[in-house]
This record gives C-alpha cells, structure tokens and sequence, in this order.
C-alpha cells in the first residue's frame, strides 16, 4: 500500500484556481476601496481550510485559532500591499505560515500530523476500516496508534520538509503556489517532497504494508 493514499488531498484543477483567484481579486479590490465589510468574506471562505494547515503544523486547536486569526488581522492590516501578483490565497497562507513558523521556533514546539481529515472521509475511512480488519484490532485503537506513528515519524522531519508536505498533501497546494509559499525554488519543493515520502514511507512500511 502506498503512503500517499493515508493523505487525504483536495484536487483542484488550475482553471478552477484561475477562476478562484479572480474571484478574490474582485473582494480584494473592494476592500481596498474602503469596503472593509467585504474581508468578511475572504474569512469565511478560508477560515477553516487556513486552520487545517495551521493545525497540522502545531497539533494544538488553541494555538491553530489564535494564529490563524493572527494571519487574518496581519492580512488586513497588509491588504493595500496585496497587487495580484499571485493569489489571494497563496499570499494568505504565507502569511499564515510565516506566522506559525516564528511561533513554533519561539516556543520550540514539535509538529505533529492529524489523520483526521482521514477519519471524516468515506473513502479513507474505508481503508482504515480494511486495515483495521487487517490487523485485526479495533478500528478507534488502530486508529489512534497509527497517528501516534505517523505523529512520530514527522517529528524526524525538518519543519521545511514537513511544511511542504503537510501544504501538498493535506491542502493540494501545486508545486509552483508551496515555492510561492515557502520562498523557494519549485526544483526545492520536489527535493523536499521527495525526500519527506521517501521517509514516511520507510518510517510507516511495516503500518501500510499490502
């Protein structure tokens, strides 16, 4: 079994994400014209999708919500800066992210994954439950030792490998918008990528064998 299938991924198409980013350039736009209300929109439609990565960057609910709602005010606070370079989302989430790095290093907190996302979807649910029968223990036990594994396996990691994985894996973040997030070199994000399954592969082999 593959590693890549334990990760859950939003898949979307780059005409979509065209027409995604021109819609928030359209908000954007009125906020800077003094439609301050308008922002309230850009909240609701990434709120939780900016939580989710926060989240599994920290292993913390408290400190994923006081900092995604830290990278809301600092994007506020910015939005006049914003040109439509590229899109509002990839600005937001470095906000976001830069904002949860200088908190990690600060407090030198350990980050962990959530197979959470995998427990809420029917599809992955259904592996579990297949490997459950596998292993032949019981569904929530297996469940919670195979995050603590995986949880295991990503404290090993550098935050830069976990970072790009956890933005390519858990929010479909493409090569080019992780560069634009990160600040580096799509080449970089491959490495980075690479490397990190590479090694989740080898850490969980034995938890996803076929």
């Amino acid at each position: 079994m593959n590693l890549s299938k334990v990760f859950t991924k939003a898949i979307i198409t780059s005409p979509e994400r065209r027409q995604e980013a021109d819609a928030d350039f359209v908000i954007v736009k009125q906020v800077q014209a003094g439609d301050v209300a308008a922002f309230d929109k850009l909240i609701l439609k990434y709120r939780e999708r900016l939580f989710g990565v926060v989240y599994n960057l920290t292993s913390n609910r408290e400190d994923a919500s006081d900092l995604t709602q830290d990278a809301f005010i600092k994007a506020f606070q910015s939005i006049n800066r914003f040109q439509g370079n590229c899109s509002f989302f990839t600005w937001l989430y470095k906000i976001a992210l830069n904002t949860t790095l200088s908190h990690l290093r600060k407090n030198r907190l350990r980050t962990f994954f959530s197979l959470e996302k995998i427990h809420e979807d029917g599809t992955n649910a259904q592996l579990l439950e297949q490997l459950t029968d596998k292993k032949g223990a019981d569904r929530e036990t297996y469940l919670k030792e195979l995050q603590e594994k995986l949880n295991e396996a990503l404290q090993k990691l550098s935050i830069s490998h976990r970072t790009v994985i956890t933005l390519f894996e858990i929010d479909g973040l493409s090569h080019t918008e992780i560069a634009q997030v990160v600040g580096c070199s799509e080449g970089t994000v491959r490495s980075r990528l690479h490397y990190a399954k590479q090694f989740l592969q080898g850490e969980m082999s034995k938890y996803l064998s076929s």
